[in-house]
């Protein structure tokens, strides 16, 4: 009986986290039929059957959930012991796996990656995009070092630091009645066709949460990005709400009218979040001072 290898075991965690053997492939970089064959020999290897394969879909066995689990916790502590190594070194040298979710992402990074240039210099970002409760398994397997997420994020094992307040502006189309408007009251989006992301991602349900009506009476369409949604209101589908550092001037578009929310003004706050037993907080702390030194005007620091 042969030894089973940490490649094996992150093939596995792969799987279960994609539910797709391609896709599965793809994130650890090998080809299907490689992965399929490790995991194969492995369940031979331990007599057991970790994954129920259909043609649609894959979906663990009972004693699957238990192998993933103890391979998520095993490949935790072999990269805890990369990093107790690492310790030694300098803590700013080597990628940085960095996930965020997709309503911060691409705001933020065309900020803070010509600042992290200068201020670590050997430290390239490996951005991983995600919804916020995969983002959070990433973290909690040691995928990702660090996440950048919208607050409520209370989860064990894990720390999180405010960073900073982001309010949210309401854009039109500029043929739209509201066009000339100088504000408008959460309560209005009810009467109004509402484009919102997908379920899943926390700014839908933080909109919802500004804007109560929009929840009971509303009419609401959804799309998969923020950038998708701009250009439906664009073509004039609808309205929307995003998030300020979406409306800054960089994306200003002739087709839509950005109007503010009259006080109390919806907003979302931005934190950092990382494992508790994670080594480099020195790294953690440049991501953090980047923020920082962005001043951008859609960012109340903390």
């Amino acid at each position: 009986m042969s030894d089973m290898t940490l490649t094996e075991l992150k093939f596995i965690v792969a799987v279960a986290h994609e539910r797709n053997f391609r896709r599965a492939a793809e994130k650890c970089f090998v080809t299907q039929p490689a992965l399929s064959l490790a995991i194969k020999k492995l369940e031979e290897e331990l007599n057991v059957v970790i994954f129920e394969r259909s043609r649609t879909d894959v979906s663990m066995t009972e004693i699957g959930i238990k192998i993933v689990e103890q391979a998520t916790k095993v490949l935790q502590e072999a990269a805890q012991l990369k990093q107790i190594a690492e310790l030694g070194k300098n803590q700013l040298i080597g990628p940085l796996k960095l996930g965020m979710i997709h309503s911060v992402g691409p705001y933020l990074l065309p900020e803070i990656i010509p600042i992290l240039r200068k201020i670590a210099p050997d430290m390239p970002l490996e951005v991983e995009e995600n919804l916020t409760a995969n983002l959070e398994t990433q973290l909690r397997g040691g995928v990702i070092d660090v996440a950048i997420i919208a607050l409520p994020f209370d989860v064990p094992g894990l720390q999180y630091r405010a960073l900073y307040d982001e309010d949210f502006d309401v854009v039109v189309p500029s043929n739209h009645h509201w066009a000339n408007r100088k504000h408008i009251k959460p309560a209005e989006l009810s009467n109004e066709k509402v484009l919102l992301l997908n379920a899943g991602h926390c700014f839908s349900n933080q909109v919802t949460q500004a804007c109560p009506e929009l929840a009971r009476k509303g009419e609401v369409l959804q799309g998969n990005s923020l950038e998708t949604i701009r250009y439906m209101v664009a073509s004039n589908l609808g309205i929307s709400v995003l998030p300020c550092s979406a409306t800054a001037a960089r994306y200003h578009n002739p087709l839509i009218q950005v109007i503010p929310f009259s006080a109390p003004v919806p907003t979302r706050r931005i934190a950092i979040a990382w494992r508790k037993s994670y080594m480099r907080m020195e790294a953690v702390e440049k991501i953090v001072e980047a923020i920082q030194a962005v001043h951008a005007d859609f960012m109340h620091l903390l």
